[in-house]
């Protein structure tokens, strides 16, 4: 080989400032040309060439972002705050499809046996069981990254709470769609939800990510037994009801303002973290 790359243009093409067609055709040149390469390795400076390896390995290295990560940094969401939200599990396609597939066998039921109470007794619950699913070190499996994250704690609850409710309202709004026969009944489902998420959040900043949605969601079951017992047949259950709607807005609003008040509780746990369950 009679030809090699000029060394000014070696060193154009260590700093990377060498164009083309000369770039195309050094690049040519080298992958077979050992004293090339000697010749580049020499003219390369040794501290910029370490920072690029470095920088192609953490490249390498780095997971891939999901296409909701992807989606939510478009919006103008900050890469760590993304990254927190798409490792939401109620945001993932398992827990997604395993809502829809309920509410679809909910609506089923609900039309063979004419029974609305089954789908708005099941609806507040989704929400609520998707939000208790995203936080806490037992829960959330990127609970480290949360401690960690340069957020405040209620703040990010805050988002994780708006992004689950979202994805489960939407579900629910879907299945609600399926039973136009029922007219404003058929909503009836939402100020509940409402109510059972932010009374559930309220416990959380007290009893943990397991216990107080628990203890809510069992709560809830109680007293539509309760309700189902002293309603005549085919009457609306109270919760349902107008006067039922009002509590449950009410509920909804007083469990927010004592969530508010206890948002510092999301910060000054151990690790900085979410509460641990049963921690008061």
């Amino acid at each position: 080989m009679t030809w090699h790359v000029a060394e000014e243009d070696l060193r154009a093409y260590a700093q990377g400032e060498l164009s083309p067609p000369l770039l195309w055709s050094a690049d040519a040149h080298l992958t077979g040309c050992a004293e090339c390469r000697t010749r580049l390795a020499e003219a390369a400076d040794p501290v910029a060439l370490d920072a690029a390896w470095a920088r192609l390995d953490a490249e390498l290295d780095a997971p891939r972002p999901s296409l909701l990560e992807r989606m939510l940094v478009r919006l103008g969401v900050a890469d760590h705050t993304a990254r927190l939200l798409a490792a939401t599990p109620v945001l993932r396609g398992s827990w997604l499809l395993s809502v829809l597939f309920l509410l679809v066998m909910t609506v089923l039921a609900v039309r063979l046996a004419d029974q609305p109470a089954l789908f708005l007794a099941l609806a507040p619950l989704l929400p609520l069981a998707g939000v208790a699913l995203s936080y806490g070190p037992s829960l959330d499996p990127t609970y480290e990254m949360a401690v960690v994250a340069p957020t405040h704690g209620f703040r990010l609850l805050m988002i994780r709470t708006v992004a689950v409710l979202t994805a489960g309202l939407a579900c629910n709004g879907l299945a609600t769609l399926a039973l136009p026969g029922y007219g404003l009944l058929a909503l009836a489902w939402l100020l509940p939800a409402f109510a059972l998420t932010a009374t559930g959040l309220a416990l959380t900043a007290r009893l943990g990510p397991v216990l107080g949605p628990s203890l809510v969601g069992v709560a809830w079951v109680t007293v539509l037994a309760v309700a189902g017992v002293r309603t005549p047949p085919h009457d609306t259950l109270a919760p349902f009801t107008a006067a039922g709607q009002g509590a449950a807005a009410t509920v909804a609003v007083l469990a927010g303002l004592l969530l508010h008040r206890a948002r510092d509780r999301f910060d000054t746990r151990p690790l900085g973290g979410f509460p641990a369950d049963g921690a008061g």
